[in-house]
């Protein structure tokens, strides 16, 4: 069998790779394990499943109060954000195109969605995060995330120490104003949590930090909030069924907004993740497969009872610190989270949520890019970029939407690129020796932001009765910049003057053959 451990990398950065090959080698036990019949194989392969499922645990203890928080802000049971999680969770383990990222119930999706709860009650909810898993997948076969690589790294800064900071203001009514015997506790998770990883790697701190907590506080009746605190944990297993909504225009006419505005949301935040993880572990992953992926899972989440879900960055971060590579990892978490809140959800109520919320904080300081503020930093950083990245995160920490912050982000990081580049387009002349004649050289690129200062470089009240305009090192982009130089002949025009555009790049010429006034007046191609 082919060695999951070494190749873990390999089907991260194929993206498009089966579930199927390493997955079923995964599942298939001692047997498939000793096909090649090496013990260190086997050794590498059992030790590779030990980690991908200790991963998972720990992810899934994370999920749960984030999960059962994300609920209430949506305005329906705990359940049906429990339930999302662990549908997500398992079926991107298979679809996705992003392995060991976690994709559940997400805060960002909830606060879209709190509205039409509200107005129209949870089964439209459900029909919504069905129409939102159909127009993802759809999005994802047209090849849409490519876009993508239009988000500038300035607004992907400001997205993650915005979540980072959402994250850790999260975690906060847990700890703050509660009693002293929480305060000691966060103390104690976090010396665990610095103190365990220069011990050992064998099992992943979190776990450790979170059974210890919940064991001493147990063992000594410390009354703290804990999980049972948050929100009443399901007695049954998920079921299948259609959104009890009448199948009409009215009911489309209601949830169309809402799945335009979740999808946005939903693809915005889990391709950013998804980019975070590749950095995270030197890998790379499919887009479209991403996408279309999340859509099924969706799809298959709203029939299950679930609400709309995307990728989490923190329980994603989490599940990669604690040695989650591949889609066991995935798949594990949302296993262990249904196996924690249904059958053993009488042992996990009692844990206590200041030891979830120190992992948490923790991972917000991970999350954090602190080298984007360092002071050597910001004075080599051009001021516009520093603009992008506050901007970005101005808006996403106050609204907690974090497609409003990537637009903003991106609207903004636009509109200063484009001043920038329309300073560069630069105009020069020449008078030939006798007089007759005067060349123009044009350099840059030609659009709407630099029109204005390229018409205010010509001078035709002085010019001679020829002119040449050179374009060979300028390319016109827009219709703008079409109009421009419609402009610019035609104030010649006016005074008698010949003038002649020459050196047009074929990309030029066409958009000038297909917008200009006078077309026949250009040189033949």
């Amino acid at each position: 069998m082919t060695d999951v451990s070494d190749h873990a990398g390999a089907e991260a950065g194929a993206g498009t790779s089966a579930p199927g090959t390493r997955w079923h080698a995964l599942l298939r036990g001692r047997e498939g394990l000793a096909a090649d019949g090496g013990p260190a194989s086997r050794r590498r392969q059992l030790r590779h499943l030990r980690v991908e499922l200790l991963a998972g645990l720990v992810t899934a203890l994370a999920l749960i109060p984030e999960t059962i928080s994300f609920s209430v802000v949506a305005g329906v049971d705990p359940r049906v954000g429990l339930f999302a999680s662990f549908t997500l969770s398992v079926v991107i383990a298979f679809t996705g195109g992003r392995p060991a990222m976690i994709s559940a119930a997400a805060g960002s999706m909830a606060l879209v969605a709190a509205p039409l709860v509200r107005e129209h009650g949870v089964n439209y909810l459900l029909a919504t995060t069905v129409g939102v898993g159909l127009l993802m997948f759809v999005l994802g076969l047209a090849g849409v995330a490519r876009l993508m690589r239009f988000i500038p790294r300035t607004v992907m800064l400001g997205f993650v120490n915005a979540l980072a900071i959402l994250i850790f203001t999260a975690q906060l009514p847990h700890v703050v104003g509660r009693s002293w015997q929480v305060y000691v506790l966060v103390a104690a998770g976090l010396a665990i949590l610095l103190t365990v990883p220069r011990l050992t790697r064998a099992v992943p701190a979190p776990l450790v930090a979170v059974a210890i907590l919940t064991f001493v506080t147990v063992c000594f009746h410390i009354s703290v909030p804990t999980v049972g605190d948050e929100g009443r944990l399901p007695s049954s297993l998920p079921r299948p069924g259609l959104p009890d909504v009448p199948m009409d225009w009215q009911t489309l006419r209601i949830i169309a907004p809402y799945v335009l505005a979740l999808t946005a949301v939903g693809l915005l935040e889990t391709l950013l993740t998804a980019q975070i993880v590749d950095r995270m572990t030197a890998t790379t992953h499919n887009p479209n497969r991403e996408t279309w992926g999340l859509g099924v899972a969706n799809v298959v989440n709203g029939f299950f009872g679930g609400m709309g879900g995307c990728a989490m960055i923190g329980q994603t971060i989490v599940n990669v610190n604690a040695g989650g590579r591949g889609r066991l990892s995935t798949f594990a978490a949302g296993g262990f989270l249904l196996l924690l809140v249904v059958p053993l959800r009488d042992l996990v109520r009692h844990i206590p949520m200041s030891a979830l919320a120190t992992v948490m904080m923790l991972v917000a300081v991970m999350t954090f890019e602190w080298r984007s503020i360092a002071p050597a930093t910001l004075r080599r950083m051009p001021r516009a970029e520093t603009l992008v990245m506050i901007a970005t995160v101005a808006v996403v920490v106050p609204t907690h939407n974090l497609a409003y912050g990537v637009v903003v982000g991106v609207v903004l990081s636009s509109l200063l690129f484009a001043q920038r580049a329309s300073r560069l387009t630069v105009v020069t002349s020449v008078l030939d020796p006798e007089g007759s004649e005067r060349i123009y050289a044009v350099r840059g690129s030609l659009f709407f932001a630099s029109t204005n200062d390229l018409v205010g470089a010509f001078d035709p009240a002085r010019d001679p009765r020829r002119v040449v305009v050179d374009l060979s090192q300028a390319e016109v982009l827009d219709s703008a910049a079409v109009a421009a130089l419609d402009d610019v002949r035609e104030k010649y025009r006016e005074r008698g003057i010949e003038v002649s555009l020459v050196g047009l790049t074929p990309s030029s010429a066409a958009l000038l053959r297909g917008l200009s006034a006078r077309p026949s007046e250009l040189p033949p191609a």
